[in-house]
This record gives structure tokens, sequence and C-alpha cells, in this order.
């Protein structure tokens, strides 16, 4: 998958819609500050060096509790993109 692929498939959603990815471990919240689509790229193609860099630095993490209830309670959207199994996330 390519990014112009990635970015295709990127789109915002109601978070709740997320909710039985989030049960099943599966979404990662990116932060504003790096670019959803590349980190969708680097998952895409294996890039451990990377990945494991952003989370060193938690600019990407399995999102938390507190972050899905707070979402739930905003009845927020956020920015997604599926990269099986993962869902990344970004608000």
């Amino acid at each position: 998958m390519n990014k112009k692929e990635i970015n295709s498939e990127t789109s915002q959603i109601a978070w709740q819609e997320l909710q039985r990815f989030f049960a099943s471990g599966l979404t990662i919240f990116v932060c504003s500050d790096i670019d959803l689509v590349d980190v969708a790229y680097q998952f895409s193609i294996d890039n451990k060096t990377q990945v494991e860099q952003w989370l060193k630095n938690e600019e990407i993490a399995p999102v938390s509790d507190q972050q899905a209830l707070k979402w739930c309670e905003e009845n927020a959207s956020v920015w997604a993109v599926v990269v099986k199994p993962w869902v990344l996330v970004q608000s």
C-alpha cells in the first residue's frame, strides 16, 4: 500500500463507531505532531525501527481508557485509517 492509497482511505469517523476495535486493543493514537498517513505507511511496510521510535517518544500509543472515555463523553470524531489489524486514530 502506498501513501496515496492510504490517504484515500483516511477519513473522519465518530469515535463511538470504533469502540469494538478499542475493546480489542487495536486502536493506536497518533499525536498531532506527526502525519497520520506517514505513520500508517510505516505500519504498512512493517518499519519496526520507526514505529518503536515513535512509541519510545510517546508520539504513538495505544488509546488509553481515559482518552476513550473522554471521546465518548464528547461524542468526538477522530481521523482514522486501518492498517490491519490496527486502527490508527488522530484527534
